[in-house]
């Protein structure tokens, strides 16, 4: 058996953007869908606002938001009908659903997109929709995988001014192997290597 992450430990606070670096194969994604209980872990726990991942996962998904490296759309919804999917998954309804929707949609720029099937988007305004399904629901922790993967110089730096934004009332996870990335944004680092964890502390 093949041990993909091997003793990973830390904790991430409000207001803190945490770098999560390490090369292609490293343990990364494993490390999150542990965290967000998609990957049930053999040994170890996760907790998310204090809630344990794997006893309560219902509780643990209401406090975070959560952006795969696949983003997970359906491409023959159109992006309002996808966003309201993800809303209602989420508990949202009514004038709720449809504030948190307005919100998330401005802050993101896709008002213009809202009547397209998103198997017709480009890969910057998917990575949009991916941010927006994470968001939509206002959580305490967002962990993102591969954010700006595929997307031009503009929409970097415009997602990585979201994030900076994002993060004076959130905790966040950005976990990325582009180490440009990870200097530009984040406040902490933590770099994994071979499922271990072999370094944290701030970019300096």
């Amino acid at each position: 058996a093949i041990v993909a992450v091997d003793d990973v430990s830390f904790e991430v606070g409000r207001g803190e953007i945490l770098g999560f670096l390490g090369p292609n194969g490293a343990g990364k994604s494993t490390t999150l869908r542990m965290i967000t209980g998609l990957l049930a872990a053999d040994e170890g726990t996760a907790k998310i606002c204090g809630i344990d991942v794997s006893h309560d996962p219902l509780g643990a998904r209401q406090c975070f938001g959560y952006l795969p490296e696949a983003i997970p759309l359906y491409d023959e919804m159109q992006v309002d009908q996808y966003l309201r999917f993800i809303g209602n998954s989420r508990g949202l309804v009514g004038a709720d659903l449809e504030q948190k929707l307005q919100d998330v949609c401005s802050r993101l720029g896709l008002e213009q997109m809202l009547r397209r099937c998103c198997g017709t988007l480009s890969k910057g305004f998917r990575q949009r929709v991916g941010l927006a399904q994470a968001l939509i629901h206002d959580p305490q922790v967002l962990i993102l995988d591969e954010p700006t993967n595929g997307l031009d110089p503009r929409q970097i730096i415009e997602v990585r001014q979201l994030i900076r934004e994002l993060a004076q009332e959130r905790a966040i996870i950005f976990s990325t192997h582009i180490l440009q990335e990870i200097a530009a944004i984040c406040t902490r680092i933590i770099v994994i290597h071979s499922g271990k964890l072999i370094a944290d502390g701030t970019a300096e």
